[in-house]
């Protein structure tokens, strides 16, 4: 059981968006299942289906050689297998990823509103960045960090604070969007509204409903809403 989240912030206008990357602004499920299931063929078992492994696509290689495998990260397997599955994926970065429907829509509403914008993301420099670039996203981004950028990954919140840095606005005026309950933690702990992207996916853990978030978004164009309204 995850320690309880304290309550959500009060309402106050919104400066600055993050977003998690995976599973908030792009759907990459199909490559990270696709990687899982090639790897699965080089040792002779048969592909799984994507709804199988979708669930676990935010908890990165651990998550997929677990529900591919059944191998944990301290199995002695597991290291082995997790450097040949990130091999697979990064030979096949955007096959098939994309923004989730409306994700464009609401970047640029948020763009026509003058309101800066960020990714915040576990995944590390070597697969984010290609994937950001490759998207169009790094250039209208005002913050891209990654898993390996500071120190620490989500659930830590210093990312999230190396992110306001970078775009020259306090912590406590950005909002963090993410499909993860580590994003509600790091928000929390960074003194961030937090948006919990039900589109996403949301992982095995703890149902959304428990996470603290100020508001369960079941589609993107609910958080320009949300941000529209506290700024009045």
């Amino acid at each position: 059981m995850s320690p309880a989240l304290p309550p959500a912030l009060s309402r106050a206008a919104v400066r600055g968006v993050l977003f998690d990357l995976d599973g908030t602004l792009i759907d990459s499920a199909p490559d990270l299942a696709g990687a899982a299931n090639r790897l699965r063929a080089d040792h002779g078992l048969p592909p799984l289906p994507l709804e199988v492994l979708r669930p676990m696509v935010g908890s990165g290689a651990r998550g997929m050689i677990g529900v591919a495998f059944g191998v944990q990260p301290r199995a002695p397997r597991f290291e082995a297998l997790r450097d040949a599955f990130l091999q697979h994926y990064e030979q096949g970065l955007l096959r098939l990823t994309r923004p989730f429907d409306g994700v464009e829509a609401l970047l640029a509403a948020l763009e026509n509103a003058a309101i800066p914008w960020g990714i915040v993301t576990n995944k590390a420099e070597r697969f984010a960045l290609p994937i950001v670039d490759g998207l169009g996203l790094a250039r209208r981004a005002a913050a891209v960090i990654c898993g390996d950028t500071t120190p620490h990954a989500k659930p830590h919140p210093e990312p999230l604070f190396a992110a306001a840095r970078r775009m020259a606005l306090p912590a406590d005026s950005l909002a963090y969007v993410g499909d993860d309950l580590r994003d509600a933690q790091a928000a929390r702990a960074a003194g961030m509204s937090m948006i919990a992207a039900r589109w996403g996916y949301l992982g095995l853990g703890e149902p959304v409903e428990d996470w603290g978030a100020d508001l369960i978004a079941d589609a993107p164009s609910a958080v320009m809403g949300w941000v529209r309204a506290g700024r009045g």
